[in-house]
C-alpha cells in the first residue's frame, strides 16, 4: 500500500547550508567551504569564546540552578541586558519602559515573532527588504503572512550602496509600509550606509511613515565596536518613532548552535508597551511555549558582569580584526597576481561576508577546480578564510576572472 506521503516532493538544499552539504562529500584534502556564516580560528576551528566558557563553567557549578521552564517571554534579566546593549544603557526609551523586549530562538525566531506579531496587530502587510538580502528574509517573512517586496540596495557596477535607488524606491513605498533594515555588515554584501545616509534614511522613513524593522545580527563583529555597530539603531530610537529589533548573539557571542536572540518593540508610550508584550505572548505560546534557558543565561552572565563584559568585548574585537586582517590578505593576494578589475570593494565593505562581484559560472569553476565553495551569488564568508588559505583562493579567483579574457 501506498504511503499517505507518496505525492511528496523532495525540496530543494537550502542555498546557503546546501553548500556545506557539498562540501562535506568532497574528498579532496584541499577543500575551502566559505559558504556558511560562521566564525573559523586561523587554523579553520570553530571557536568558543574564553568568556563563554567561564559563564558557562559558572552555571554548571552553580547547584542552585534548575531547569524549569523559563517564562514566555523567556529570562527577564537577558532582555532587559539585551535591550540596554542593542539601544544603549542611558536610553530614554529603556527609562521610560516603552520597550518590549522577549527572548527568542536567535535572530530568524527573533524576525519570525516580530513577523507574526505584525501580521496580527498592523494595519500594513507589506514588508520592503534590501536587494540583495540574506536568503531567509523572504521565507520568514512570507511564511508569517506579510507581502515581501524589495528595494534598490546594492549597485553591481561599483560594488557598493546603490544610495539613491535605495531613497527612490523607500520613498515611494505607501504610507505604514515595513522596511527590513540590516543594522550593520549587511548581509549578503557587507555594504553599509555612512552615518550621513543613515541619517537620510531616518528622515525619509519618519518623514514617509514608513515602520523600521532591525536586523541586528553582528552587533560588534562588524568594527569591533558594539556601539559604533549599534549606531544606526540608536538614530531611530533617539527621535521617539517606534521600531523593532531583532538581534541574535550568534556571532558576537559565538553561541550559534544555543540559539539566543531578542526581539525588542520600541513603542510610543509604556502603556503601549505594555499591551505589545501580552500579545507577544500570545504569539509565542503556540508557535513554541517558551525559550531554552542555557544560552540566555550565558549571555545574561557575561553581560551582567563588568569584568566578563570587558572580556567579551576583547574577544569580540580579536574576531572582527582578524576578519578585516582577511579582507586586507586577499585584496593584497590579488593585486600581486594582477588580477583583472579593481578590487577595492573587498577592503570597502565590512563583516562577515564579501560580495566578490564573481558570477555563478565563475563560482561554479572555481568550485569544480579549485574545490572552494560558496554561494552561486558570490558571497564568501571572509571568517571561513586564513593566511594559509588566501593564496588558493586568490589563485581561483585569478583563474576563473581571466579565463573568460
Amino acid at each position: 500500500m501506498d504511503s499517505v506521503f507518496a505525492a511528496v516532493v523532495r525540496a530543494p538544499e537550502d542555498p546557503i547550508l546546501g553548500v556545506t552539504v557539498a562540501y562535506n562529500k568532497d574528498p579532496n584534502p584541499i577543500k575551502l567551504n566559505l559558504g556558511v556564516g560562521a566564525y573559523r580560528t586561523e587554523e579553520g576551528k570553530p571557536l568558543v569564546l574564553n568568556v563563554v566558557r567561564k559563564a558557562e563553567q559558572l552555571l554548571v557549578n552553580d547547584q542552585a540552578r534548575v531547569k524549569e521552564y523559563l517564562p514566555i517571554l523567556g529570562l527577564s534579566e537577558f532582555n532587559k541586558l539585551s535591550a540596554k546593549l542593542i539601544l544603549g544603557d542611558d536610553s530614554p526609551a529603556i527609562q521610560e519602559n516603552r520597550v518590549a523586549t522577549a527572548q527568542c530562538l536567535s535572530g530568524t525566531g527573533s524576525l519570525r515573532v516580530g513577523a507574526e506579531f505584525l501580521t496580527k496587530h498592523y494595519h500594513q502587510r507589506t514588508i520592503y527588504i534590501p536587494l540583495p538580502s540574506w536568503g531567509n528574509h523572504l521565507k520568514v517573512f512570507t511564511m508569517a503572512g506579510l507581502s515581501v517586496k524589495t528595494y534598490r540596495y546594492y549597485d553591481p557596477t561599483t560594488r557598493g550602496l546603490n544610495f539613491q535607488g535605495l531613497l527612490e524606491d523607500l520613498g515611494a513605498a505607501p504610507a505604514g509600509a515595513i522596511v527590513l533594515l540590516h543594522a550593520c555588515a549587511h548581509n549578503p554584501t557587507g555594504v553599509d550606509p555612512t552615518l550621513e545616509q543613515w541619517e537620510q534614511i531616518r528622515q525619509l522613513i519618519r518623514s514617509n511613515k514608513l515602520l523600521p524593522f532591525f536586523d541586528s545580527a553582528y552587533q560588534g563583529f562588524a568594527s569591533g565596536s558594539l556601539d559604533a555597530d549599534a549606531q544606526p539603531v540608536r538614530m531611530f530610537v533617539a527621535d521617539c518613532g517606534e521600531c523593532l529589533i531583532a538581534q541574535s548573539y550568534a556571532k558576537n557571542m559565538g553561541l550559534y548552535g544555543e540559539r539566543v536572540g531578542a526581539l525588542s518593540i520600541v513603542c510610543k508610550a509604556a502603556d503601549v508597551a505594555s499591551r505589545v508584550e501580552s500579545q507577544l505572548k500570545l504569539v509565542i505560546r503556540p508557535m513554541y511555549s517558551n525559550p531554552p534557558i542555557h544560552g540566555a543565561s550565558i549571555a545574561a552572565t557575561i553581560l551582567k558582569n563588568s569584568d566578563m563584559y570587558n572580556e567579551w568585548k576583547i574577544e569580540l574585537k580579536a574576531m572582527a580584526d582578524r576578519i578585516i586582517s582577511m579582507r586586507k590578505q586577499l585584496y593584497d593576494a590579488l593585486t600581486a597576481r594582477g588580477t583583472p578589475g579593481d578590487w577595492s570593494h573587498i577592503i570597502k565593505q565590512i563583516g562577515m561576508f564579501t560580495f566578490t562581484g564573481l558570477n555563478s559560472d565563475q563560482v561554479a569553476f572555481m568550485t569544480k577546480e579549485y574545490h572552494i565553495y560558496m554561494t552561486s551569488d558570490g558571497r564568501i564568508s571572509m571568517a571561513g578564510l586564513s593566511s594559509k588559505t588566501v593564496p588558493h583562493l586568490a589563485d581561483a579567483i585569478h583563474a576563473a576572472v581571466t579565463r573568460a579574457c
